[in-house]
């Protein structure tokens, strides 16, 4: 069955890009909503922005979506990844500024605040996005892959020059709150080289060594170190399921990616929809349920208390 919240959860914080602080209301939808974005602060056109793959906007930073009025919200893969997560299928997501906050940089401030609102269960089967056969993107070194599995699996290698990242590759079956688990405390990262970069060029403003994991050679900069050895490719698992859940319902594959990014996640869902032979959508009997991410996931899942690791 479809999920919703039970009662609203609110996060409050600026955004990656900086800018005042946002306040975002993750409200209960009806069944067969779906996950859409309501700017509150907009007033002369339509503040509605739906969570799909086919609105998303050009960002090197995150992925963006934007209605036909030009009304937009950034950052929005770690509130999706946390919603796909903790299996909220149907969510009214209020915000009053065009992103979404950091917070932390992960995942798990959203999924905390999801466990304290709880879930509502909907008389309407969950929809799922089957692979039937697989599709593939490459951009130069960078590829990302979806090929037919009983349920979402990801597979992920990252190489980067950067002593303190180097190779990492992770395999991780999806279900039963393996999200929650494993990935969803994992922080966004970037190299200081890049950091300052982009903020010559006024990018990336809101990002701080608390929301933030810095390398800078064979240094983390950021205090207390990584939470997990392999933490990079851990957060690009995170960013993927966050950028698969605008497919619109669940996805039933294998995702394989290697140096992949939120662009080339984006371009593999618009692969895989220009092909009516690739896919097909299911509605999820209780053994296909079982198996989704999110499912089953209980409060000593989350690997965050009180900010201790």
């Amino acid at each position: 069955m479809q999920n919703t919240l039970k009662s609203p959860a609110t996060f409050t914080g600026s955004g990656l890009h900086g800018g005042k602080p946002v306040r975002m209301v993750v409200r209960p939808a009806r069944a067969d909503h779906g996950i859409r974005f309501r700017r509150t602060d907009i007033a002369d056109l339509d503040p509605i922005v739906p969570a799909r793959w086919d609105v998303v906007t050009q960002s090197r930073l995150c992925t963006a979506i934007e209605n036909g009025d030009g009304v937009s919200v950034s950052t929005i893969e770690h509130i999706m990844a946390a919603l796909a997560g903790f299996a909220v299928h149907n969510a009214l997501i209020e915000i009053d500024g065009p992103e979404v906050p950091i917070l932390d940089g992960s995942a798990v401030p959203f999924i905390a605040g999801f466990m304290a609102a709880g879930l509502e269960e909907q008389d309407l089967p969950v929809r799922a996005v089957r692979v039937l056969r697989s599709v593939e993107v490459r951009d130069g070194a960078a590829m990302a892959r979806l090929e037919p599995a009983e349920m979402l699996e990801i597979d992920f290698r990252i190489d980067f020059a950067d002593a303190a990242i180097g190779v990492q590759e992770r395999r991780l079956n999806m279900a039963n709150g393996a999200f929650v688990r494993e990935l969803s405390d994992s922080r966004t990262f970037c190299r200081q080289a890049d950091v300052d970069a982009m903020r010559a060029k006024g990018l990336a403003l809101g990002g701080t060594l608390e929301n933030a994991v810095v390398f800078d050679g064979d240094q983390v900069l950021s205090p207390g170190g990584l939470r997990h050895a392999d933490e990079p490719v851990r957060h690009k698992m995170l960013d993927a399921v966050g950028d698969l859940a605008l497919a619109g319902g669940p996805i039933l594959g294998r995702y394989v990616a290697v140096r992949a990014g939120h662009a080339l996640t984006n371009r593999l869902l618009r692969t895989l929809f220009a092909d009516p032979e690739a896919y097909e959508v299911v509605d999820c009997g209780p053994r296909t349920l079982g198996k989704l991410p999110g499912v089953g996931v209980h409060a000593e899942d989350l690997p965050l208390r009180n900010g201790s690791h």
